[in-house]
């Protein structure tokens, strides 16, 4: 029994992981493109934009929906803790992803279209906006009592450490927004997204250095398990993993190859997830309660994992079936540009 209640918690934060990593990844290049709609100039290459994502956009935010009820039902304690600690970037989170659904409806039926645009693009920004601030205060740690519940002020959440995470999964998403628009696009369009790519690129990378310094330096329980072996040995090997993977796509895109910058892009964000998951680890809010705290008893562990294992490959066979029905280019009068 005593192993049962050691496995169970570390078999749902592989879970709340892998939903986590599916959100970022498939809704993270939605938000991209719609920060993107932003600099377009003209409704023609607007159009096309939100075009790539009319069919696939609602799907990619239901894994959000599956960490929220996952997390809620694994782990009470950090579900409440954490909406509680972060209750102004979850709003913002969830209130820029309602702005960019109803601007995507209204959008077509709309003979103004300015407006809508505009709503699109900012739901998109905002949305990501709350998610950076959201993550880098729990890369940041919370501040709690001894029973685990949050006890710090209303905007702990916000300061300079929290702002880059948020800048630098902003640049993230637009990466993955652009190399996205190369599979979908051609042409002049293409040609502009290839451009943004590289731009993103350098941006996000500026960011992960500025926090990978940063993280070991201001935090101690980082810095103490990021120098403890084995774990150094694996956190040596990630950066130069990274740099090898980012010249990669450097290179793919300086080539104008059109499918290897999105393959590059997503182990980048892999990559990134494991690093993550790795300093984490076992904590659910770091350094502060672990996931061995803040489990649900063994029996709802159990109860919910019976549904989740058929949930999960429902699931990623619905987005695999979505995407490859809606493969291919999106098509406009503006190509021949």
């Amino acid at each position: 029994m005593d192993a049962l209640v050691h496995f169970l918690p570390q078999v749902w934060f592989v879970i709340l992981a892998l939903f986590l990593f599916l959100y970022v990844l498939l809704d993270g290049f939605d938000l991209g493109v719609g920060i993107l709609s932003l600099t377009s100039s003209d409704e023609a290459r607007r159009s096309l934009l939100m075009t790539s994502l009319g069919n696939i956009w609602d799907a990619n935010e239901t894994w959000l929906v599956l960490m929220g009820g996952a997390l809620f039902g694994a782990f009470p304690l950090a579900y409440g803790t954490i909406l509680s600690a972060l209750y102004i970037p979850i709003f913002m989170m969830i209130f820029g992803l309602i702005f960019r659904a109803v601007a995507f409806e209204f959008r077509e039926h709309s003979d103004r279209k300015f407006l809508w645009n505009f709503a699109f693009g900012a739901g998109s920004f905002i949305a990501a906006l709350g998610q950076g601030f959201a993550l880098g205060s729990v890369i940041e740690g919370i501040e709690v009592d001894e029973a685990g519940h949050f006890i710090g002020s209303t905007w702990d959440w916000l300061d300079w450490r929290s702002l880059l995470v948020a800048l630098t999964l902003i640049q993230g998403y637009v990466l993955i927004g652009s190399t996205y628009l190369i599979l979908k696009t051609e042409g002049e369009l293409q040609k502009t997204h290839f451009r943004t790519a590289k731009l993103a690129a350098i941006t996000t990378v500026i960011g992960a250095i500025l926090i990978t310094i940063v993280t070991p330096i201001v935090y101690e329980a980082a810095r103490t398990r990021l120098l403890s072996p084995p774990l150094v040995y694996i956190f040596a090997l990630i950066p130069v993993l990274g740099v090898v993977l980012v010249g990669l796509l450097l290179r793919s895109l300086n080539r104008e190859e059109e499918n290897t910058p999105l393959i590059w892009t997503m182990l980048i964000f892999l990559l990134t997830f494991v690093g993550l998951g790795l300093i984490v680890f076992p904590y659910i809010i770091p350094n502060q309660i672990t996931i061995y705290q803040a489990a649900a008893a063994p029996s709802a562990l159990v109860f919910m994992l019976t549904f989740i294992g058929v949930l999960i490959p429902i699931m990623l066979f619905y987005n695999i079936y979505n995407y490859v029905v809606f493969r291919g280019k999106v098509v406009g009068d503006m190509y021949g540009e």
